[in-house]
């Protein structure tokens, strides 16, 4: 599957049809999801340092982008990959390590997991337009922006209100777009503002889905093109297993 089927579903979706990509951890959990009937899915950086046993954040590369090529070779339809902020690779090596493992799109954000500060602007827009210099039109990418999350209680988080919290996530959004990005992702910024930042920011917007919140067809009404999980779907397996393994300890 190439970058171009991929970029395309992104495009010319009804409102209330949005890309909606499941995160698989694994093989198994993969083809599951692309037996669904899904056109595309998306690996969760969390999901995949959990089934590995490292807590997010913290997965070597070596393995997180075995994992992907594991993903990758179960299925049949395109798959992007959660590579977090790219853990400081060179901008051409991690793209070749990225075609290596078969992945055709990327998510890369822009804050660092161990110290929860979110990059310079300049700097990051900067290393989006590498990424795209070193991988042409063969690669998705999709630019993450931590302001909403930062600015909810997360490491490095700040005080800014919502209005500025919009204002900062359509600055960067642009300089990202204009970097060569395919999609913004402003992780978990309200829903009532995805329509604006679409709007403002001219690419489809990414939404993450999370229990109690809106549905991802509603997520679509709201204005995200696209919608993932993080690693909500990986969780609620695992509750499912938990139950299983309460059940055989009480008989």
């Amino acid at each position: 599957m190439t970058a171009a089927a991929l970029r395309a579903l992104h495009h010319g979706r009804a409102a209330d049809d949005p890309l909606v990509l499941p995160g698989p951890w694994d093989a198994e959990s993969a083809r599951i999801f692309a037996a669904a009937g899904f056109p595309a899915l998306a690996t969760p950086s969390a999901g995949i340092a959990a089934s590995l046993g490292y807590e997010d954040g913290s997965t070597p590369p070596d393995e997180m982008f075995a994992a992907v090529a594991r993903i990758v070779r179960a299925v049949d339809v395109p798959v992007t990959a959660d590579l977090e902020a790219g853990y400081g690779l060179p901008a051409r090596e991690l793209v070749e390590r990225i075609a290596a493992t078969g992945a055709v799109g990327c998510n890369i954000e822009d804050s660092d997991h161990r110290t929860g500060v979110i990059a310079d602007v300049d700097r990051q827009a900067d290393r989006l337009a590498e990424i795209r210099a070193a991988a042409g039109g063969e690669l998705v990418i999709n630019a993450r922006t931590d302001v909403f999350l930062r600015a909810t209680g997360g490491p490095g988080g700040d005080q800014a209100g919502p209005a500025a919290q919009v204002e900062e996530a359509v600055r960067r959004g642009l300089r990202y777009a204009a970097a060569g990005a395919d999609c913004v992702y402003p992780i978990l910024a309200p829903p009532q503002v995805l329509r604006e930042l679409a709007e403002r920011i001219g690419l489809p917007v990414n939404a993450i889905a999370v229990p109690g919140g809106p549905s991802p067809r509603e997520l679509g009404t709201l204005g995200a093109a696209r919608v993932t999980f993080g690693g909500g779907l990986h969780r609620r397996a695992m509750e499912g297993v938990r139950a299983v393994a309460e059940a055989l300890r009480t008989g």
